[in-house]
């Protein structure tokens, strides 16, 4: 068999396998089949071609992403959250359109990207970014197996938009294989699907088992088409693997079933939806209907309310955080909200059980808050039996038996053990975590194995930990082992400011830990520091300077910042001279940015004396927004508040 047979013979294996998922040969075969190209490739390198099989996982790591500028904007969608606003959404395109003719499509909860095409061959990917500039993410893309190298027809351009997603399957292998190696887990597959595609080796993408479903037709040479069924079904016969839709409906009736059906289906899905897309079939109505700034005027996202389930809550238990902080925590007879199945939500505090009259032994209402967190609605009275009882607070901590105490002016009771295991175990994982002290492949599972084996006591015995202390443990290994080891020496260098959010400090986030390290400069000064020092530090204040000298005072604490000091951990920040461009601004952040990743965008703010701000009021600057931006972009809207992209913030700061 000649090279090019044996190349269009894997191209074909690959669609049915990938895209049509009706294999007609072995993975063995296939993989006999793709060693025999690899082999005669090696063999003379001037036969490797771009489309070629082989090159699915490119070569080495990329510095960064190149900037790719969308010729035709990858704009985003007007929500809609009720039939009534689906009818008002019908009846403002019937003012441009008589007798419109609507399709209904899944809403996949991935990540949108554009794929280029030229002559028939992959030629370029990027991510969406702000709808004008994305990122080219292209050797990455290239390991998505059901994005076709070579289209069937050599199309002399194309450009189609598809959106990247994980599969269910594929997320909660992911997360089981990273709560083994003691690693941060992915919140839901969206977040795991963008991080995989924007990692920098195409070959950690690769590992991630990515999928993708193509949707739009952004621009085309050489191809004629006058309906959006017709492109799909166009996209289909080029090798894309497209997302399903319905037959053209001409009225909301027959949109609302369509979606229903949509819904109903969900859970069934291989894929997160998080809605349907509603939109124009006609090529020329939607060119007659055109765009608004922001959103096209002949497409809507209809976005479905957090499902909720019914179940039984069978019992209430405290977990211990890493302040002392007991939240009771709903153990619910398991149920399946969102595609996955949830037997435990929090509770937050009594007063929530108290207002909502929850009970053990109640029916409840569960649903995902913004389909990830479970949560309690409320409960059902009206099913009670009269064998459900009232839940009150234990008096002790069930971890350490020391008093759990309501503090005065908060909620929240706390265990006021000094050496409660859970708030250490707690506590070690926040020192631990990215935006501490970035000790990469430590985990819950790995802290919790360390203290029961007593290898540790705090965090500050992580440092004296050595390679045969991690490679008894069960499930590790030699190489593992080592990995956790470079990565705590490297946690050394992190500086003060991580050091010090690292200590989990009451009332010390992130920001205030920023803003000590670059008052003092070094751990020595601010452990020197008195209370009217700290405070008149703005955004410090009286309540977290108390909270900082009572935690500085405490002789345990005292031990584990000499064993630091002693295992060489850098407690030094250099002192900034913060600028005041954005004195007495306050800026919120929405959504993906093109180039700065949120903390990088937070720290440009804070260098010139503005604050970032987790919601948006009244007293908000600015918000400073990004691809998929949500809710927080809305309020803004409303209350009249500054919109800034990217480019606009650059600007502002002479960039």
């Amino acid at each position: 068999m000649d090279i090019h047979t044996l190349r269009d013979l894997l191209h074909h294996h690959n669609y049915l396998y990938y895209v049509k998922d009706a294999p007609e040969i072995s993975d063995f075969e296939y993989d006999k089949l793709l060693r025999t190209l690899e082999d005669m490739e090696n063999a003379d390198p001037s036969l490797i071609t771009p489309d070629s099989p082989t090159q699915r996982v490119g070569g080495a790591p990329a510095e960064g992403f190149a900037q790719v500028t969308h010729a035709v904007p990858m704009e985003s969608l007007a929500d809609v959250f009720s039939r009534e606003e689906l009818e008002a959404f019908d009846v403002r395109v019937r003012g441009a359109v008589p007798a419109p003719a609507y399709t209904v499509e899944p809403k996949i909860d991935g990540l949108s990207v554009s794929l280029e095409y030229r002559d028939g061959i992959f030629w370029r990917g990027s991510t969406r970014g702000d709808g004008l500039v994305g990122e080219d993410v292209t050797q990455n893309l290239k390991t998505i197996r059901s994005i076709p190298l070579r289209l069937s027809k050599a199309v002399p351009y194309l450009e189609v938009r598809g959106e990247v997603f994980m599969p269910k399957k594929a997320f909660e292998a992911l997360n089981r294989e990273r709560e083994i190696a003691g690693e941060a887990l992915f919140a839901n597959p969206r977040n795991a699907a963008a991080g995989s595609l924007r990692q920098l080796d195409p070959a950690v993408a690769a590992a991630r088992k990515l999928d993708i479903y193509v949707f739009n037709i952004q621009n085309a040479e050489g191809l004629s088409y006058a309906t959006h069924s017709e492109s799909l079904t166009l996209l289909r016969s080029l090798g894309f693997k497209v997302i399903d839709t319905n037959p053209a409906v001409s009225d909301t009736d027959g949109i609302w079933s369509l979606i229903s059906s949509i819904g109903e289906m969900r859970d069934r899905l291989a894929c997160d939806i998080d809605g349907a897309v509603v939109k124009l079939d006609s090529i020329s109505d939607r060119e007659r209907l055109g765009s608004t700034s922001k959103y096209p005027r002949w497409a809507a996202a209809y976005k479905f309310p957090p499902e909720q389930q019914e179940t039984t809550l069978e019992d209430i238990i405290i977990q211990i955080g890493r302040t002392g902080a007991a939240t009771p925590n709903a153990v619910l007879t398991p149920v399946r909200i969102a595609g996955s199945t949830v037997s435990r939500a929090t509770l937050h505090n009594i007063d929530f059980i108290r207002d909502k009259d929850i009970r053990i032994g109640d029916r409840v209402v569960v649903q995902k808050a913004g389909d990830i967190i479970p949560a309690v609605v409320c409960s059902l009275p009206a099913k009670r039996t009269g064998a459900e009882t009232e839940y009150s607070m234990p008096q002790v901590c069930p971890v350490c038996g020391a008093p759990l105490l309501r503090d005065e002016n908060e909620a929240a009771y706390r265990c006021v053990g000094d050496r409660c295991d859970a708030q250490r175990a707690r506590g070690i994982i926040h020192f631990a975590s990215r935006d501490a002290m970035d000790i990469e492949g430590f985990g819950p599972a790995m802290a919790d194995k360390l203290l029961q084996e007593g290898r540790i006591h705090s965090f500050a015995d992580l440092y004296s930990l050595t390679k045969e202390d991690i490679a008894v443990l069960e499930g590790l290994g030699d190489k593992s082992a080592e990995n956790l080891i470079s990565s705590i020496t490297a946690s050394k260098e992190k500086g003060l400011a991580a050091l010090l959010f690292g200590l989990g400090i009451r009332h010390v986030g992130k920001r205030a830990a920023s803003l000590l390290a670059g008052h003092f400069g070094s751990m020595d000064a601010l452990l020197a520091a008195t209370k009217e020092e700290l405070a008149s530090i703005r955004e410090i204040g009286d309540k977290m300077a108390d909270s900082i000298l009572a935690y500085f005072s405490d002789a345990h604490v005292q031990e584990d910042l000499e064993k630091l000091r002693s295992a060489g951990v850098d407690m030094t920040e250099e002192k900034k001279v913060r600028g005041t461009l954005f004195a007495d601004k306050t800026f919120v952040l929405t959504g993906t940015l093109p180039s700065l990743s949120r903390n990088a965008a937070t720290a440009l703010i804070e260098e010139e004396g503005g604050r970032v701000s987790g919601s948006v009021s009244k007293k908000t600057s600015y918000v400073l927004a990004g691809e998929e931006a949500g809710s927080k972009l809305e309020k803004a809207q409303t209350l009249g508040i500054p919109v800034i992209d990217e480019a606009a913030f650059l600007a502002m700061l002479g960039r």
